[in-house]
């Protein structure tokens, strides 16, 4: 039986939330350098200019003998949002060219896990198979699921101030942050047009109104989605 959400074709100019976790559910992120390792991968594909940005893993512990160049990904795919877990991660991807997506998390998943292992000492698989893929249909949809993928780290946080969480695109969304590899422009163009925007943020001012919104009920608007537990 097919695995949820495993799309193997990827339409052109669509988007997908795409999320993946670790195999038998153990962490794949266990220190801050972890975090950062992966999201210098998604900065290396996904920058605009490459000048002046290091290869992910030279200055890490789990330094390749020779570092190979790695593809530039960029105006083939792009990144609206994301949030890394301990153990699981989500992105919010723009697909632009048909196989954008299919190199992007190759790449990042095997540059991955190479460094993992050669940092820990382990051998074997580390991502429960391939990454999942959930094709968003509607504007409504796109909203609800980048407010529940910045709600992700509500079950790690003592409190619900969201940017205390340093692995999320939600510092973007609020403008604390700048970088030309995320794109939350997709997504805030909606609450800088209320006349032109879904009926789902009608109400609410802010994207930050909107996200905060759904703290009691993280997976309000995307019942539909099939999830994993993570």
């Amino acid at each position: 039986m097919p695995a949820k959400n495993a799309i193997k074709i990827f339409a052109e100019n669509s988007y997908y939330h795409i999320y993946n976790r670790g195999v038998e559910k153990r962490n794949i992120f266990i220190d801050n350098q972890d975090y950062e390792v992966f999201l210098h991968l998604l900065k290396y594909y996904l920058s605009e200019k490459m000048e002046g940005i290091n290869h992910p893993l030279i200055d890490t512990d789990a330094k390749p003998r020779r570092p190979r160049p790695l593809a530039n990904l960029n105006q083939k795919v792009e990144l609206i949002a994301y949030c890394l877990m301990p153990n699981h991660f989500h992105l919010l991807i723009k697909q632009i060219i048909k196989d954008g997506i299919t190199k992007l998390m190759r790449a990042i998943s095997t540059t991955y896990a190479l460094y993992f292992n050669r940092r820990y000492r382990r051998e074997g698989t580390l991502f429960q198979g391939r990454y999942k893929a959930a094709l968003i249909k509607d504007d409504s949809y796109l909203l609800h699921l980048s407010r529940y993928i910045h709600l992700n780290p509500l079950k790690l946080l003592t409190r619900t101030d969201l940017v205390t969480w340093p692995y999320s695109s939600y510092p973007y969304f609020l403008g604390l942050k700048k970088a030309d590899w995320v794109k939350p422009e997709i997504v805030l163009k909606f609450f800088e047009r209320p006349d032109n925007s879904p009926i789902a943020i009608a109400k609410f001012q802010t994207y930050k109104d909107f996200v905060e919104a759904g703290i009691e009920n993280p997976k309000e608007g995307i019942e539909k989605l099939i999830l994993e537990d993570e």
